[in-house]
């Protein structure tokens, strides 16, 4: 008995998805700048930071507005984190769709973390320097 569908089109020459093998094949493709791998270590840092300040107030993840659909894209944290990691190694983004019916009060921007995770450490470094004082 066989675990997976069988593809209907193996074998046919006009096969709608013969082009994404090549894909991974693909010459054109050139692995990330220093600076590129750089800021990609960056945004994995800065997520566990997000994820650790954000999750206890119930948000799930982040919301990027894609560029190729300009369409609001969900992305849970695990989800992000492992596209992340993706592109460390492979150099290019996954292909993505956007999230089955998300709530988007559970979710914000890239921004919106930053300036929370900012706030938090302007809060705390005050703290720290009022004792000092």
């Amino acid at each position: 008995m066989q675990e997976e569908p069988i593809d209907p089109f193996n074998g046919d020459p006009a096969d709608p998805a013969a082009g994404l093998d090549d894909l991974n094949e693909d010459g054109e493709t050139e692995p990330l700048t220093e600076d590129e791998r750089q800021d990609v270590l960056e945004d994995l840092s800065d997520l566990e930071i997000y994820q650790a300040l954000l999750s206890p107030t119930g948000i799930r993840g982040l919301v990027i507005e894609c560029e190729d659909c300009h369409e609001p894209h969900y992305f849970d944290w695990d989800l992000l984190r492992g596209n992340l990691r993706h592109l460390l190694d492979s150099g290019r983004p996954r292909v993505h769709e956007p999230a089955y019916d998300p709530d988007p009060d559970h979710y914000v921007t890239w921004e919106y973390a930053r300036g929370y995770a900012d706030g938090v450490h302007d809060t705390l470094t005050e703290g720290s320097e009022d004792e000092q004082s």
